[in-house]
């Protein structure tokens, strides 16, 4: 697992932090052992969550999948990087105004 994929779900798009254990609890199923799950870190503007995975652009449209099921894609940018690495190659939404950063 060569590379740390970050979807970043944005406050203002989620009531609360219940839906979490449901978000990861689906993406695991959907993506299985192409991905570890790391966790996630939680702020007042934004809440992490991190996976460790060998082809981060294709767990991505996986995932992608998973959260718009979930109502949920429209709230979440997405970036990955080399793990242990500082610079993020932004993949989610497609045309990001905004450079990809960690809190």
């Amino acid at each position: 697992m060569d590379y740390q994929l970050v979807i970043k779900f944005w406050r203002k798009s989620q009531a609360d932090e219940a839906f979490l254990a449901t978000v990861e609890g689906k993406l695991k199923q959907a993506l299985g052992d192409a991905v570890e799950l790391e966790g996630y870190d939680v702020s007042p503007k934004e809440i992490n969550l991190f996976m460790l995975t060998a082809d981060p652009r294709h767990s991505f449209r996986r995932a992608k999948d998973v959260l718009d099921g979930l109502g949920v894609l429209n709230g979440v940018s997405a970036a990955f990087r080399v793990a242990g690495g500082d610079r993020f190659t932004s993949i989610w939404p497609l045309r990001a105004t905004r450079k990809f950063k960690l809190p």
